[in-house]
């Protein structure tokens, strides 16, 4: 095993440990819903546009400011995809899993604090830091979810989780809150440029990630026992394990059909959560106010939505539930490419909202019972994350090239549309596989 001097033995069930591992939810979601989801887009928009020119210059090379906005996303998410298995691997071998963590969340961070200086004169500044915390915050979620089967009993994992899930989305709304007044009302604060509301806002993500971080680095154990053999090798184990997941998967006609659905889903509902800002601010010209103001009912809306399809999938099934979800997707896309005001974009924000939450939790929860039940539920979860990000890197680069190509981010959403009804019809081959069967039993 080699030497383990200074491991501490983790105690499962400690109260201690397990407040200072739900208090990172609470500390990085900030950076989802400030950063990846409401003022930074509307921001960068603003400040990367002169009149209608929408052009930039990054490295020498002209492109559309959105499309650069998107495809940075993509390529900041196909990072994390490609070398999570390795870093993953890299934990269990080393037991350092904190180590990396720290190293990820300060990555992210910073990347934040640094946005304050981006005022549009360099393109390439804006886009890069923006692209290093979409790392930072990724990358410190690999490590994150790590801890968890090493802190919590099997039975009491799904409370906890739910427990971070629910800190981080309060603590998201209550700095995002914050930050709205200060955009609302900067004379209150003494604040007279027009750009310094955003960028104090995107300080207070790097302020406030760091400070309560510190309450789960001060509480998770420096080091946990390295899970490895004489045999493992820590470049390509990880690798190994979602090879070894692959091809289980492809002997399942069940697990293939839904993971292709899955994709293709995660796809578009993803592409929607990074880009709904943009959209609104380029597309339809709504006001800074606006559009967070409807980034935050999204999120208020979304917890019942949770509720509603899981009471829906008790009536029916999962996979039906889930079906009716990407139905209303198409319906929400299709509507979205129709309207062309604040209100036509705030009812579409409701309805979002309604079936965001409900879809991922579905999906989530779908996969985990087609799981067999002999197997490592850990490896087919990270190849399930894996597939994640890889639509997510799919989803935002075809939304870019649409709009690149066509000269109209419409046309991206009609691109996502495609990308439901293919989800759609995978889904709707499952269920009539499935009950195929029960009538032949």
């Amino acid at each position: 095993m080699g030497d383990t001097t200074g491991v501490r033995k983790i105690t499962k069930g400690d109260r201690r440990t397990i407040f200072g591992w739900v208090m990172y939810d609470w500390a990085n979601s900030v950076y989802q819903l400030t950063i990846a989801s409401a003022i930074f887009p509307i921001y960068y928009n603003q400040v990367t546009r002169h009149n209608d020119d929408f052009t930039v210059d990054f490295f020498g090379l002209e492109a559309i400011n959105t499309v650069l906005y998107s495809w940075a996303i993509a390529g900041a998410y196909l990072l994390f995809a490609l070398f999570s298995p390795l870093l993953s691997s890299m934990a269990d071998y080393t037991g350092r899993r904190k180590a990396f963590m720290k190293f990820f969340t300060w990555l992210g961070a910073i990347s934040c604090g640094m946005l304050f200086f981006f005022t549009g004169d360099h393109v390439e500044f804006g886009i890069i830091f923006f692209a290093l915390a979409t790392l930072g915050y990724g990358g410190s979620l690999v490590f994150y979810n790590s801890f968890l089967p090493l802190i919590a009993e099997s039975k009491d994992q799904d409370r906890i989780s739910a427990r971070g899930y629910s800190l981080g989305y309060l603590g998201g709304v209550v700095l995002l809150v914050i930050n709205l007044t200060v955009i609302l009302f900067p004379n209150l604060f003494g604040i007279t440029s027009p750009t310094m509301p955003a960028r104090i806002a995107f300080l207070t993500v790097f302020l406030w990630w760091i400070g309560f971080s510190q309450i789960t680095f001060l509480r998770l154990p420096k080091y946990t026992l390295p899970q490895r053999h004489h045999r493992d090798r820590v470049l390509t184990k990880g690798y190994l394990e979602l090879a070894k997941v692959f091809r289980v998967v492809i002997k399942s006609r069940q697990m293939t059909i839904y993971l292709l659905g899955f994709f293709f889903i995660t796809m578009g509902l993803l592409t929607v959560m990074f880009m709904a800002a943009t959209y609104g601010e380029k597309q339809l010209g709504l006001s800074e106010e606006i559009l967070i103001s409807t980034i935050l009912l999204i999120q208020l809306v979304g917890m019942a939505g949770a509720y509603l399809f899981a009471w829906l999938s008790g009536k029916t099934s999962n996979l039906k539930a889930l079906l009716i979800s990407v139905f209303c997707w198409i319906l929400i896309c299709l509507g979205a490419w129709f309207i062309t005001d604040a209100i036509g974009f705030m009812i579409v924000a409701f309805f979002v909202g309604l079936v965001m939450g409900g879809s991922q939790s579905l999906a989530r929860s779908t996969y985990s019972k087609m799981i067999p039940k002999t197997n490592d539920h850990t490896s087919f979860f990270s190849f399930y994350d894996v597939t994640e990000k890889l639509a997510i890197v799919a989803g935002t680069f075809a939304f870019g090239a649409i709009e690149a190509i066509t000269g109209s981010m419409r046309n991206s959403v009609l691109g996502i549309v495609v990308f439901f009804v293919i989800g759609f019809g995978l889904l709707a081959v499952l269920i009539s596989g499935e009950r195929r069967r029960l009538q032949e039993r």
